[in-house]
């Protein structure tokens, strides 16, 4: 089953990334998301071996902007971030 509200979301779709690439990406996504003043993104990593959602977990945990973030409990191939951002 999947979360219809989750499309909603802003996201990036990373499925054919490697690990370099898919941080790059995320921390662009991120500081895209800032400036947009979003306060809830979603990162879609895929199952697959656990490289990339590492990865972008990596990159989560690291930046100050980010309040929390959790794997998606229908989905454990998306990553929902919530962002501190001024309103």
């Amino acid at each position: 089953m999947e979360d219809i509200f989750l499309k909603r979301l802003p996201y990036i779709d990373l499925h054919g990334y490697d690990r370099d690439s898919a941080k790059v990406a995320v921390e662009d996504f991120i500081n895209e998301n800032i400036i947009l003043k979003n306060e809830k993104i979603l990162i879609i990593h895929g199952k697959g071996t656990g490289i990339v959602k590492k990865a972008v977990h990596e990159v989560l945990a690291k930046r100050k902007e980010i309040k929390n973030y959790y794997t998606d409990n229908l989905n454990d191939g998306c990553t929902i971030a919530f962002l501190s951002v001024d309103k």
